[in-house]
């Protein structure tokens, strides 16, 4: 047997996935490209994420927004505000692992899916709970959002001009990093019950996610006492010295770090760098040495100044767009972004997974699915009888879409 044909790492965890949009869905389709089991219970008319299409890729019958979030999973399409609804997810709760779930908070309690609740049904659970600000406090009810999380977090006054407006990323980036922070939790509490037999609830929050994520740059502030001051160029980072950001040249962009000013003035021709020293006026004269390496950058092709950079040992690369990035040599090397046939949207190529394990790699197995598809089968494995689940679908308490 290769490692292909092995189970993944997290092969036989079962996970209930009741998230919605981004982070939550992110976590979960993480863990089943790992092998896990994952269920996504939504409701019968769908997850708000099938509805909502990024960028107006609506796809055949599944949005390209859904189909990046929720490969590897299985959709059980149920009503929680139906009691039947609501006891078909207490019977699943009983052999299930990990239950995620991103509710506004008090939704969960007022679903009688909180932790307390299932935990008394099933106290070896890892509950995950995912929220924009906290659980509970003065912003508990805000909606988590990614744009207003980075405005709040401080990192986009880390960048760009003074006096202008601050330039969010071009990522959801909080939505992404959240993702991730959930994964990480979802390990740890597992790691723990492997060695205890305990469960427990995991909460994770956007604005602490995206807070952390500035470790050092917040460190700097709050030990260095360093105040977060924007130059009057564009520089890419407040607390770099420069010059440090995107360049233009006569034929396109490209990036420069913090290199030598005398290495950079024998480049560029600007003898006005070679008297400077790096750790002093790359502070004292940030602004002029980022206007002078701009002028200087425009006079000649991005090859040309990449190549001499290269060849000096100064970091500079290119700036790519997505269309660049999918075929980049080393990109393709290593796989970075996998193929696979879906049922209803064809040949599908996105981004792959960002970890390798030599004996159980993840793998797709299936892609994202549609609204209830895997109702019946869940139901099944749950134990209820062929009269209940026929009841279930004539009370409208669950649902199904067959390909």
């Amino acid at each position: 047997m290769t490692s292909r044909d092995k189970p993944g790492v997290l092969a036989g965890y079962r996970v209930l996935d009741c998230s919605i949009a981004m982070a939550g869905p992110f976590a979960a389709q993480r863990l089943g490209d790992l092998g896990a089991d994952v269920v996504k219970v939504e409701p019968v008319t769908g997850e708000w994420q099938r509805h909502a299409a990024a960028g107006g890729a609506a796809g055949n019958r599944i949005n390209v927004s859904f189909l990046s979030l929720n490969r590897n999973k299985r959709s059980l399409a149920v009503d929680l505000k139906d009691p039947a609804g609501k006891e078909v997810l207490r019977r699943l709760v009983v052999g299930a692992d990990v239950f995620l779930q991103n509710y506004r908070p008090g939704v969960a309690d007022r679903l009688g899916v909180d932790y307390a609740s299932l935990a008394a049904i099933n106290p070896s659970l890892v509950y995950v709970s995912i929220s924009g600000y906290g659980e509970d406090g003065p912003y508990a009810q805000r909606p988590g959002q990614d744009l207003l999380l980075q405005a709040m977090s401080g990192a986009m006054l880390s960048s760009g001009r003074s006096g202008e407006a601050p330039r969010a990323a071009g990522q959801y980036l909080v939505d992404a990093v959240t993702a991730s922070t959930a994964f990480e939790g979802v390990l740890a509490a597992l790691l723990h019950r492997e060695r205890t037999g305990e469960g427990q609830l995991v909460t994770v929050n956007m604005l602490d996610a995206v807070t952390t994520l500035q470790m050092q740059e917040l460190s700097v502030h709050t030990v260095g006492g360093l105040p977060q001051t924007r130059s009057a160029e564009p520089h890419a980072h407040v607390y770099i010295r420069s010059p440090y950001g995107a360049f233009q040249t006569s034929d396109g962009y490209l990036v420069l770090a913090f290199p030598p000013l005398k290495k950079l003035g024998e480049i560029l021709g600007e003898d006005s760098f070679l008297s400077m020293e790096d750790e002093e006026h790359g502070w004292t004269h940030r602004d002029e040495i980022f206007a002078r390496t701009a002028a200087r950058l425009l006079t000649r092709p991005s090859r040309h100044w990449l190549d001499a950079f290269a060849a000096a040992g100064i970091w500079a690369g290119p700036v790519y767009g997505y269309a660049d990035l999918v075929q980049d040599p080393q990109i393709r090397h290593n796989g970075t972004f996998v193929t696979y046939d879906h049922p209803t949207e064809g040949s599908v190529t996105v981004p792959g997974f960002p970890y390798r394990f030599s004996a159980t790699p993840p793998r797709i197995d299936r892609g994202a699915p549609l609204v209830g598809e895997h109702t019946r089968e869940v139901l099944t494995e749950a134990g209820l009888a062929e009269r209940e689940i026929a009841e279930l679908f004539a009370a409208g308490a669950v649902a199904e879409t067959t390909s």
